[in-house]
């Protein structure tokens, strides 16, 4: 699973342009976008903020379909105003809030005879996982391990993510695994 290789500078100048959109989208003072070249290549990114410590927003692309640069600032944007499970980021929020931008590799099919034999190539940690069936489709970040015990319960979440029970299993589910390097700004208080 390869990620594009980034300058030195890649976590901090994501981060800014992150905060920066978010920001500008709710009328307070934000720094002009950076226009380096290698924001111009086709990027897949997810954004997570945290507000002490709880998730406050999430959302990203599995897929690059757009520049680098457009998509951390597009996803930072739907974080904080139109994650469904939260109501919209306030400027006052903006202000107590962490930022997160993880930037994803292509995905890659996973082969597997059952879910047993799937659950045991898992890479708890590493692996971030998209579950699809039919038109129920979730993905949990590599991050989102921390949370969960074993690789069962883990794929439960993901079912229950993608609209059906955890337990539920079928020849015809697909899963793919893709990686990320990941940048977060120190929590805020």
């Amino acid at each position: 699973m390869n990620l594009p290789a980034l300058p030195a500078d890649a976590g901090p100048v994501l981060l800014g342009l992150a905060r920066n959109a978010i920001a500008r989208t709710l009328g307070a003072a934000a720094a002009s976008p950076h226009n380096a070249p290698w924001l111009k290549v086709p990027g897949a990114t997810f954004i997570t903020l945290t507000k002490a410590g709880a998730l406050r927003g999430c959302i990203g692309s599995l897929e690059a379909r757009r520049p680098l640069g457009e998509d951390v600032q597009a996803n930072a944007v739907a974080a904080a105003l139109r994650d469904p499970r939260f109501p919209a980021l306030t400027v006052d929020e903006l202000l107590q809030v962490a930022v997160e931008v993880s930037l994803l590799s292509p995905a890659q099919t996973i082969a597997y005879r059952d879910e047993t034999d799937a659950l045991a190539q898992l890479v708890p940690g590493a692996d971030g996982v998209v579950f699809q069936y039919g038109h129920h489709r979730s993905t949990f970040l590599p991050q989102v391990w921390e949370q969960f015990a074993t690789a069962a319960e883990f794929m439960g979440h993901l079912k229950y993510k993608a609209g059906l029970p955890p337990d539920f299993w079928d020849p015809e589910v697909k899963l793919a695994r893709y990686a990320v390097t990941k940048w977060r700004e120190s929590e805020r208080s």
